[in-house]
């Protein structure tokens, strides 16, 4: 059994739903929903595996927990009309790189490189994107390391080749990506350059601790490698 924790984020359903000029789309998109998903299992497996051999060898949980999700066919829809596409899976599958989604929780940024690393040397992982957020985070402070990969979903007749985007980050990281994300767009009102530059500080303080914890870690415990 993984040692890992694991949370499914649950997009909800409103009446876009039943909007009768996406029904055609929401029906094939059904039939689609379970490649998505087959490639989020293949992903959190390989993850599993690589975390519970350092469990195993070094005595050290590389990941300390990972939450996923599947875009729901309202966000998908709403996405395509903001760029002005068509709504039909062909485009969607080649416009939209987010549909299935997971989100890896490291201790410490050794970690997430490591991780990354150890996952994509997997011979039937197909990497297509990579943005590094940690070397050169955003404008706002965001960190995270970012990858689109293939990944291979085997069903009775055929072998599918699915998109899944990777999202990795250290617990500090993600401390303050989700309380920075509620305080900004869950705010009716917009955000002053004041209440910006003081998240921006929050960021840059939370990368030194993220920073300090490791080494500590690293003078206690020492390196591993593999």
């Amino acid at each position: 059994m993984s040692r890992i924790m694991q949370k499914e984020i649950v997009s909800e359903m409103d009446d876009i739903f039943f909007e009768s000029e996406n029904l055609d789309f929401y029906r094939e998109y059904i039939h689609v929903e379970q490649l998505y998903l087959a490639g989020i299992k293949e992903v959190r497996t390989k993850l599993e595996i690589l975390d519970d051999e350092f469990h195993n060898r070094f005595s050290h949980n590389p990941i300390h927990h990972m939450e996923w999700r599947l875009k729901s066919p309202k966000s998908i829809v709403e996405k395509m009309k903001r760029r002005h596409l068509p709504i039909s899976i062909d485009y969607i599958k080649e416009n939209i790189e987010d549909i299935a989604g997971v989100r890896v929780i490291c201790n410490y940024v050794k970690d997430i490189y490591r991780m990354a690393d150890l996952l994509l040397r997997q011979d039937d992982i197909n990497l297509l994107k990579v943005k590094d957020y940690i070397k050169n985070p955003k404008e706002n402070g965001y960190r995270s390391l970012h990858l689109v990969v293939e990944v291979p979903v085997y069903l009775a007749e055929e072998k599918k080749m699915v998109t899944v985007e990777i999202q990795i980050r250290t617990i500090a990281m993600d401390f303050w990506a989700t309380l920075e994300h509620s305080l900004r767009y869950k705010n009716k009102d917009e955000v002053s350059d004041d209440i910006r530059q003081r998240l921006f500080d929050c960021a840059e303080s939370i990368t030194e601790i993220d920073q300090e914890m490791e080494a500590i870690h690293n003078k206690l415990k020492g390196k591993y490698h593999i």
